[in-house]
């Protein structure tokens, strides 16, 4: 298995954090790594996704809900073909800081022949993904947070 994380602290509201990260609708307008999602957040529920890595390389991928706590985590599993060629447990977690700062993380394990086979490049991809979207999560959220 391999595990990529990366986390940021966030100057606003778990309520506002959790609010643009799931209106899947706008991911486009904003974030640099998850280009589209679409479908619905409820656990058991499927959400399609088209992800989009520095290298221009697009990955597409279903995944089902598994976990979903409101302004806490949200956590998904897809997988590429079938589970043994590539698979991966994504999760969302909030976690409040204070009144309006908390701490957003993504993590996700993955596993099958394909992660493993080009364990390197996905590693520095998906993290390199990761940070992209969490600085531009952070900005969106801080930005809304200030509107009166």
């Amino acid at each position: 298995m391999i595990e990529v994380r990366a986390a940021t602290e966030i100057a606003a509201s778990a309520d506002t954090v959790w609010r643009v990260l799931t209106e899947l609708a706008e991911y486009r307008a904003w974030n640099p790594f998850i280009r589209r999602a679409r479908g619905s957040l409820e656990v058991g529920e499927t959400v399609r996704v088209r992800v989009r890595t520095r290298r221009g390389i697009p990955l597409a991928f279903s995944a089902r809900i598994s976990e979903r706590s409101d302004r806490r985590a949200l956590r998904w599993r897809g997988r590429f073909l079938a589970s043994w060629l590539g698979s991966g447990d994504h999760r969302f977690a909030i976690e409040p800081l204070g009144e309006q700062r908390v701490r957003f993380e993504q993590a996700e394990v993955f596993d099958g022949v394909l992660p493993r086979l080009a364990r390197g490049l996905l590693e520095r991809e998906v993290r390199h993904g990761f940070e992209a979207m969490n600085r531009e999560l952070a900005a969106r959220a801080e930005r809304a947070e200030a509107r009166p």
